[in-house]
């Protein structure tokens, strides 16, 4: 039996694959095993990982023939995984020796669902300790009640599906898979159905995650169309939100998000390709048009003057365009 699947997918990081492949290795256990899933890298990444699938305890290899994205090569990992109990890295970052083992522990002692935990944020050499935004650890919690309250920052927030382990039983009821094709942003849809539908987790005060900020290839760091798939993103998580059995209480959460995301990236918008960034105008407006409207003035209402400034310049900006066609 295994005991743990490790899902890690690769695209064109022959620069960071061999650190992370190494902290790999400082965690193998018998019952453990490595997915490095190849999403059709076009640099080294294949042959450095070919000699991993020989040389590291575990390690299954799969490839893909055309590359699908981050959503899709984790799809491919959970559906070769066989562990009772899942977890991901991303191909350019990395784990402390003994991390997993430690994760393993906490799941089990806890008994839950899901566990979420800290994690190191680094750049260059500096470090920085992002925390999970839960208050209590080391508890069984009710996952649906840590989504509010709406107005601040709590676990839907912390997005990384690295950030924990989850057990088998919601791979097979159909809540670790991500959309398929999601370029960016995958990660906010899932862990917003994790937290609807799961029936317990908790946080646990453990660190063991490197996530590597300012990776050129990243695709937070390029300003290309991909960028824009955060839009097909929270409109999944609005309408699943908006069909639970507790959609008024939980939509001002969902909307204040997506109006925070959407002006987050007109506040970037410099970084864009000037055609990406006419649709990211157009695209966003379209998006706020579709938001409940009474919650939307709501949102803005209370939210910060500079944020609510921008999307309410957008509207603006919209409504003039159509009153002048």
């Amino acid at each position: 039996m295994v005991k743990l699947s490790v899902i890690v997918p690769f695209y064109n990081v022959q620069q960071y694959a061999p650190d992370t492949l190494r902290s790999l290795r400082t965690n193998t256990r018998d019952d453990f095993e490595f997915i490095l899933v190849d999403d059709c890298s076009t640099d080294e990444t294949p042959a450095i990982l070919a000699r991993a699938e020989r040389e590291l305890p575990g390690a299954v290899l799969v490839r893909h023939e055309k590359n699908g994205g981050l959503a899709t090569a984790r799809n491919t990992g959970l559906d070769a995984a066989r562990g009772e109990y899942l977890t991901f890295l991303d191909g350019d970052d990395w784990l402390a020796p003994g991390y997993l083992a430690e994760l393993v522990g906490a799941i089990e002692e806890l008994g839950v669902d899901f566990v979420r935990t800290d994690h190191v944020q680094t750049k260059g050499r500096a470090r920085s300790v992002s925390r999970v935004p839960v208050g209590v650890r080391g508890e069984a919690l009710v996952p649906r009640e840590a989504i509010l309250p709406a107005d601040r920052t709590t676990s839907v927030d912390y997005a990384y599906a690295w950030a924990g382990a989850y057990h088998r039983r919601l791979l097979e009821r159909g809540l670790l898979h991500f959309t398929d094709g999601l370029r960016t942003a995958e990660d906010r849809p899932w862990i917003w159905q994790l937290h609807r539908e799961a029936e317990s987790f908790a946080a646990v005060s453990l660190l063991g995650v490197f996530y590597r900020r300012g990776v050129t290839t990243s695709l937070t760091q390029i300003g290309d169309v991909r960028q824009l798939d955060f839009i097909r993103a929270f409109d999944e998580v609005l309408a699943e939100t908006a069909a639970d059995r507790d959609a008024d209480t939980l939509l001002p959460k969902a909307v204040r998000t997506y109006c925070a995301i959407i002006a987050h990236h007109l506040a970037e918008i410099e970084k864009f390709e000037p055609a990406v960034a006419k649709r990211l105008r157009a695209l966003s407006a379209a998006a706020l048009e579709r938001m409940p409207q009474p919650l939307l003035a709501d949102v803005l209402d209370t939210m910060d003057l500079d944020r609510a400034a921008r999307l309410r310049r957008l509207r603006r900006r919209v409504t003039s365009a159509k009153a002048a066609a």
